[in-house]
């Protein structure tokens, strides 16, 4: 099994956050949204994942690389980086890894975390992982006939035809053949609203006798904007709160944690009240705080400080009258 994620989008309905770092890297629950991804796929997943890449834009830097191929580590993967520098569809960005797309294959966006309880069925041509809304209207959305299977694949349907959103997250049996669809795309500059559309080569895929069924999650959490982020953090430490989730490296003195919280190494907190809902990052130092649903990164400061429902970086100095934030990598507040 491969997986194949694109992820070289800027992330700009998340910035200043990522400015300086890429969108996939932000931490929930104490670890990057990618990791999180990659964790929630190996553990729905029947069989090894040999290698995953990972399509990112060349601005991102040798670090985030570098962190890349530490994830796929993590599951007895290979990591393999390959760059898309002009955004031109999903086609366009996935046939970068195209040496990956051979035998079973998941394609899977960066800023879609799920659960599910459930082991992915290898034997179908192709799974396309929904789930249930209640506005159809923004998300592409899946139309099934009586046997269950995919019928058509609509994208922001103006008139209800469906309630199955398409959350991201794709199998394909046979990798190759979906190769040979995208390029068909490239080749012949079939083009949608100026991009090479992934729904395009499915939908092609699907006329040449592919077999696509749908997979649903039992909740679907996105990733895409500061107040997602928070909501996503605070389900994570729900679904993990039975874990140990405060360093034994922390420093904790005169304070209260109000679980599930989580504390990584080098954390000095001191006559504070944490949580619940509160994830904070190495080396980061409150006192004298009430942080609640909180997001903090790594090498913070905060004196004095009333937080909730905020997502703060790295390296950032906080002694402010009580506020709801949106802070930065070194932000001074």
């Amino acid at each position: 099994m491969n997986i194949i994620i694109p992820m070289a989008g800027l992330g700009k309905r998340l910035r200043p956050h990522t400015l300086t770092t890429a969108k996939p890297l932000l931490p929930i629950a104490g670890k990057p949204i990618v990791h999180r991804l990659v964790e929630d796929i190996a553990r729905v997943c029947p069989e090894k994942i040999n290698h995953i890449g990972f399509i990112i834009h060349p601005s991102f830097g040798t670090q985030v690389e570098e962190d890349l191929k530490a994830v796929a580590n993590a599951v007895g993967a290979t990591g393999k980086i390959y760059y898309q520098q002009q955004a031109l569809g999903i086609s366009h960005a996935l046939l970068f890894a195209k040496e990956l797309f051979e035998g079973n294959v998941i394609v899977a966006f960066a800023d879609t975390l799920f659960r599910a309880d459930f082991k992915l069925d290898t034997t179908k041509d192709g799974t396309i992982w929904v789930q249930q809304v209640k506005n159809p209207a923004q998300f592409g959305v899946v139309k099934l006939n009586e046997q269950g299977e995919i019928t058509e694949l609509i994208e922001k349907p103006a008139t209800f035809v469906s309630d199955l959103a398409i959350i991201g997250i794709y199998f394909f049996k046979h990798g190759e053949k979906l190769r040979v669809e995208m390029q068909h795309l490239i080749d012949n500059d079939i083009k949608e609203k100026g991009e090479y559309q992934f729904t395009t080569a499915l939908e092609n895929l699907k006329k040449k006798g592919a077999r696509l069924v749908p997979g649903q999650v039992q909740e679907w959490l996105d990733c895409g904007n500061k107040d997602n982020m928070v909501q996503t953090n605070q389900r994570y430490l729900e679904f993990i709160k039975d874990q140990k989730l405060v360093s034994g490296k922390a420093t904790i003195r005169n304070s209260i944690l109000l679980p599930p919280v989580f504390v990584a190494d080098g954390v000095h907190i001191e006559n504070s009240v944490i949580g619940p809902y509160v994830s904070v990052g190495e080396d980061t130092r409150i006192t004298d705080s009430r942080i609640e649903n909180t997001i903090i990164q790594k090498n913070c400061t905060l004196t004095g400080a009333v937080v909730k429902n905020s997502l703060l970086g790295n390296f950032v100095s906080f002694n402010p009258p009580a506020a709801e934030l949106d802070a930065g990598d070194y932000t001074r507040v």
